[in-house]
């Protein structure tokens, strides 16, 4: 038998947490699209009416957004650290809201994937010293460049960067937000905490999985001062090769991490399964078998978002398998969209 569009179980509404209603299982997950101002990085008319078309999404999550000028390091991306930023995100979410939607942001720091040009100090910080040999870049400018080697942050400076997260998440609520993703993949911040190639440490945030994971737990204890653990989510890319990513042990690690995060009673759990890109940071990065959405499902027995551009039957299949509760449509669809 064939199913009508009535019968998708995407269609459905899901409840995130105790006090949020999802009107259906489709998410528009974050994207970035370079279309901010360069120069305050505060989102403008056009962030808008994108956003806005898409309301219909039973949740959106935006593109990402820096916690701060430390954090920030892509050409014409937002951020949500000055008051002019945070003006045009309330417009971004009053609009969404009068459509109906449900709108969460995507916060996070860039880590060694910035660009020197970006920061008055000229330097980028990141978990340890390492350089992002193979990619590529774009300058204050807009110029396209190499990264730069980066300077690991001291056990000391740590604090503050947490706490930058969380200043971050108490504009989010200000703004009127629904609620906040942490970015925790794609090789930023977080990503570099959590993976071996990028965590070279050995102080009590290298080294063991547990280390390696205390970054992120304090964000979200940071975070949780300020949302409730079921408007916080958290994003992960353990297949990807995005960034300079993907180790042998990302298997073990990632599973850890995400039994972990159900100690939280997070909104959900979301896990890109892939990534779609071009070049060498295109597919799996085949250092260890790739980790599933099942699997993920199993370790945080929560709400788990699916991520690869899924078609709308493949999404329903997904769902109705039982391996992930919603299913996001982030950098496919948005090489699609217009506005």
């Amino acid at each position: 038998m064939v199913s009508t569009p009535r019968d998708y179980k995407l269609l459905t509404p899901l409840r995130l947490s105790d006090d949020l209603e999802l009107k259906n299982r489709m998410v528009f997950g974050p994207a970035t699209r370079s279309r901010c101002d360069p120069v305050t990085h505060a989102p403008i008319e056009r962030n808008a009416v994108y956003y806005e078309q898409r309301a219909s999404a039973g949740l959106i999550v935006t593109e990402a957004c820096a916690i701060s000028e430390q954090g920030f390091g892509w050409y014409g991306a937002p951020g949500l650290y000055t008051d002019e930023q945070a003006k045009g995100w309330k417009e971004v979410v009053d609009r969404v809201h009068l459509k109906g939607g449900k709108i969460f942001v995507q916060i996070w720091h860039m880590g060694r994937q910035s660009h020197p040009s970006f920061h008055d100090n000229n330097e980028v910080v990141s978990a340890s010293a390492t350089l992002y040999e193979s990619g590529r870049t774009r300058n204050s400018d807009g110029e396209h460049t190499s990264f730069e080697r980066a300077r690991a942050l001291t056990i000391e400076e740590i604090p503050a960067v947490v706490e930058q997260f969380r200043k971050c998440a108490e504009r989010a609520k200000e703004v009127g937000f629904d609620g906040v993703e942490l970015h925790a993949a794609g090789g930023y911040l977080i990503d570099q905490f959590l993976q071996s190639n990028t965590n070279l440490r050995t102080d009590k945030y290298g080294g063991s999985f547990e280390n390696r994971y205390r970054f992120l737990h304090e964000v979200i204890e940071a975070v949780k001062t300020v949302y409730p653990p079921g408007r916080i989510g958290v994003r992960t890319a353990p297949n990807s090769p995005y960034g300079g990513m993907g180790n042998a042990d990302n298997v073990e690690v990632f599973t850890y991490v995400y039994k972990r995060l159900a100690e939280h009673g997070l909104a959900y759990l979301a896990i890109l399964d892939g990534w779609e890109g071009v070049g060498t940071d295109s597919g799996y990065h085949g250092k260890c078998r790739a980790l599933t959405t099942l699997d993920a499902k199993v370790a945080f027995q929560g709400t788990v978002i699916a991520n690869k551009g899924y078609s709308k039957d493949i999404a329903e299949g997904v769902i109705r398998s039982g391996s992930a509760d919603l299913v996001g449509r982030d950098h496919c669809a948005a090489s699609t969209c217009g506005s």
